[in-house]
């Protein structure tokens, strides 16, 4: 596995893959904050197409991400995580909302904790998840980075 830092105005972020598919976007802060393993080899510039599309993210400039992602997870995980990649850039959807997307409309927890497990925030917005009351509820990298993101995404 690779990994490399990039910084970003929520910290710094790890980004960690191997054979040109990214695998992980590590957050400074939270439980989606990971370290390097002893077996991962650090490399500058890793992931040139990744870093560009988060500048750009990050100054208004791209909505939408088109790297090669390869996210582990369950079934039940990776539909979740597909059903986040379907969510607009700006808009929200509840726990519940997503349940429907993935037709397991009584899956509000399991949602919830697969959105927790996501190891590609920001890439696949889980941050654009919220409650049903609209509160801004969990977010992996704090809910601090998770207002921030949806300020970026609302400013626009």
């Amino acid at each position: 596995m690779n990994y490399c830092y990039v910084s970003s105005p929520i910290g710094r972020l790890l980004l960690a893959g191997h054979d040109g598919l990214l695998c992980y976007v590590g957050l400074p802060d939270g439980k989606a904050r990971i370290s390097p393993q002893q077996d991962w080899r650090q490399v500058e510039d890793g992931f040139p197409a990744v870093t560009q599309q988060l500048k750009e993210y990050f100054s208004g400039q791209r909505e939408t991400f088109s790297v090669a992602l390869l996210p582990a997870g369950t079934d039940f995980q990776l539909s979740v995580w597909s059903a986040l990649r379907e969510i607009p850039y700006g808009q929200i959807r509840t726990y519940a909302q997503i349940a429907e997307m993935i037709r397991r409309p009584r899956a509000i927890r399991a949602v919830g904790a697969a959105n927790g497990a996501n190891p590609l925030p920001i890439l696949v917005p889980c941050h654009r998840v919220i409650g049903a009351n609209r509160s801004l509820t969990g977010f992996a990298g704090g809910l601090a980075a998770k207002s921030h993101l949806l300020g970026l995404e609302s400013a626009k």
